[in-house]
């Protein structure tokens, strides 16, 4: 262990934005220096095998860095352009790709989805009840595309404990289906969690949605995703799997298993073998510091970046409002959803120092992101660490950044 600890950050720049001096700079290098502290700290303590991040201001980088391990087991240095498993993150750009079918007229946002997935035709809803008898109720309306995009379809997750319901997702075994159709197939003889359109509920909505992508356009997801979405962003590392020639980039999962860090298996049927498994649309894909950081730019920009346009300008501002209505709320006080992330509405709430309208989610390997329109301002970490945020250096990392602005 000491000979990781002593080992050198691989990369480690801090720069004043755009080269103004330090007293035009939206920074403080002295406060702006707390948030590598801070990263290198959690390895040094052994919370983390790797800890990766990337600050950008106005589009210009302003801090980075990398920190300990790709692979603990083998002793393989986290590299500034590692591959990771950004597992829900995927979730918005998955989004994105549907509200291209929006503008080309294929969808409509009111659309029950059942005209393309009649396996929905029908949904029943759980009242009560155990897995061996389970007490449902018809549907009272049909699932909508709104309904996937900001989850409040019905949906539910697998890994939540609340009720006999979700073993019923549990018994479904979704991630280990061989295909799309089988998922489908697994996903449609179970209940819903709640009324289509009544309350927000994290779920396997954006998997979903990914098979209706796949029945509006013909396409497997990712062929249409890299067509209409990363490509034309330039994200040319991030897609539902990793060539050969890529893999040696790829950071391995881990956990803690008495006190130590391990490497562990990945889960959600995840794989970086092309044709293994299926397109995940909720969490699926693989990415980079530079490319979620160009996703970034996108979000906060006019629907295009550096003269490719991937949506209007009017639907991109559609999307990063909140769509939650009726006293609906998510998980986090203080947020509201969009059309494909969290939305800080209420910062006093609960958004730490968010500005109202940054736009933010995370990934199951302790992955996150923020984008903040009112400072222009785009933070993103990555780590392959679970469970999820265990330590809890998420919101500590957005409170190091945003403490460093003047």
């Amino acid at each position: 262990m000491l000979s990781r600890l002593l080992r050198p950050a691989f990369v480690l720049a801090l720069s004043l934005a755009a080269g103004l001096p330090a007293q035009q700079s939206p920074f403080l290098a002295e406060r702006l220096a707390l948030v590598p502290a801070l990263l290198q700290a959690e390895v040094e303590k052994g919370h983390h095998a790797g800890l990766a991040f990337l600050v950008l201001h106005r589009d210009q980088v302003v801090a980075e860095g990398v920190f300990g391990d790709a692979d603990i087991a083998r002793g393989r240095p986290l590299r500034r352009d590692a591959i990771v498993r950004i597992y829900s993150m995927t979730k918005p750009i998955t989004a994105i790709a549907a509200l291209t079918l929006v503008e080309q007229g294929k969808l409509r946002l009111d659309q029950p989805i059942r005209e393309f997935l009649p396996e929905f035709a029908q949904p029943q809803v759980w009242v009560g009840g155990t897995v061996a008898a389970p007490q449902l109720a018809p549907a009272k309306q049909a699932i909508t595309l709104r309904m996937l995009l900001n989850h409040t379809a019905g949906f539910t997750y697998d890994f939540f404990r609340e009720s006999p319901l979700h073993d019923l997702y549990r018994q479904a075994d979704l991630w280990n289906a061989v295909s799309s159709e089988d998922f489908l197939k697994r996903a449609a003889t179970l209940p819903l969690l709640a009324q289509p359109g009544t309350a927000w509920n994290y779920s396997i909505a954006d998997d979903v949605l990914g098979l209706l992508i796949e029945r509006v356009t013909q396409q497997q997801l990712g062929d249409y995703v890299r067509e209409h979405v990363t490509l034309p962003l330039g994200m040319v590392d991030t897609d539902f799997d990793v060539p050969a020639a890529k893999r040696p980039r790829l950071a391995t999962l881990h956990r803690q298993e008495n006190g130590k860090l391990v490497t562990m298996e990945p889960s959600f049927g995840v794989s970086e073998e092309s044709g293994k498994g299926f397109d995940a649309g909720g969490a699926g894909l693989f990415s980079t510091l530079d490319d979620y950081a160009r996703f970034c730019r996108f979000l906060l920009g006019d629907g295009g970046l550096d003269g490719k346009r991937v949506l209007s300008r009017k639907t991109l501002e559609l999307a990063r409002q909140n769509s939650l209505r009726d006293g609906q709320q998510t998980g986090r006080p203080g947020d509201g959803w969009g059309l494909f992330s969290s939305v800080c509405v209420d910062p006093a709430a609960g958004c730490d120092l968010m500005s109202a309208g940054t736009l933010h989610w995370s990934g199951a390997a302790t992955t996150t992101f923020f984008a903040d329109p009112k400072e222009g301002l785009i933070g993103i970490l990555f780590a392959q660490h679970m469970p999820y945020d265990e330590h809890k250096v998420i919101a500590r990392f957005r409170t190091a950044v945003y403490q460093a602005l003047r």
